[in-house]
């Protein structure tokens, strides 16, 4: 399979399961997450809910990119402030970056961070869908962080970046001059290590930084996650299932 049959088998494998075992079922509150792994999870839930085996699915999407999709596929669309929302989730599904042994993740290649965050922190199931090269033994190192910052703020994070070990770069538009603005009116500094890092204590540390309005480590709400294989198999993992079978994969086919 390529990466991007992977990252279908993912979404697919992911949605199909949740949906027998009634993890996902009619009237849940879904968050739906943004990148190329996310969105056939939001078109595969959009099949349940055309056949009508899912009814009244409220969604709450992370970026535009997500809204226009669920408008065209007929998914109404909310805001984890509206009064039948009422801040919290019943499960999110989301792509990641990186993925390390213990579910730690680094997201936000899409610039959408800040969003996703708020909306996986705030579910009662985290759902990470992804293809194999996102799965890595040690996160911080290959792919950069994502830091979302205030703009004015620019230099003096980047300072204090750089004193937690950091090599950072400004992200700049592609097709656009200047920087690249998140949905929320920010910049993003992408940073590297040359070492490993503690992915928990970081997240927290980087969080201190006066101008830092959110950074790409998701550590504190462990997702299941369902990493599809060249093979054609998907990896179904959790925190817990590492601990009782000591690192065995589970395989689906």
């Amino acid at each position: 399979m390529t990466q991007s049959e992977q990252k279908i088998c993912a979404a697919r494998t992911a949605v199909d399961t949740l949906v027998k075992e009634g993890q996902i079922a009619s009237g849940m509150k879904i968050g739906l997450g943004t990148g190329s792994t996310a969105l056939p999870a939001v078109y595969r839930l959009a099949d349940f809910i055309k056949d009508g085996t899912l009814k009244n699915i409220k969604a709450c999407v992370t970026s535009f990119q997500t809204q226009n999709a669920c408008q065209d596929l007929g998914i109404d669309v909310y805001s984890l402030n509206d009064r039948i929302i009422g801040g919290t989730l019943d499960v999110v599904i989301d792509g990641a970056d990186e993925i390390d042994p213990q579910c730690n993740l680094i997201k936000g290649g899409g610039a959408a961070l800040l969003r996703e965050k708020i909306v996986a922190y705030n579910a009662a199931k985290f759902v990470i869908v992804a293809d194999e090269s996102k799965d890595v033994k040690t996160i911080g190192t290959q792919f950069a962080l994502p830091v979302e910052i205030i703009g004015e703020a620019r230099v003096p994070v980047l300072a204090a970046l750089e004193s937690l070990g950091a090599t950072c770069t400004l992200r700049e538009g592609v097709r656009k001059a200047g920087p690249v603005i998140t949905d929320n009116g920010n910049q993003i500094l992408d940073c590297l290590w040359k070492t490993p890092i503690d992915p928990v204590a970081m997240e927290d540390e980087i969080n201190k930084i006066t101008g830092v309005v959110e950074n790409g480590l998701f550590t504190k709400n462990k997702p299941l996650v369902f990493i599809a294989k060249a093979n054609g198999f998907v990896e179904s993992r959790t925190v817990q299932s590492i601990s009782a079978l000591q690192g065995t994969n589970l395989l689906h086919e």
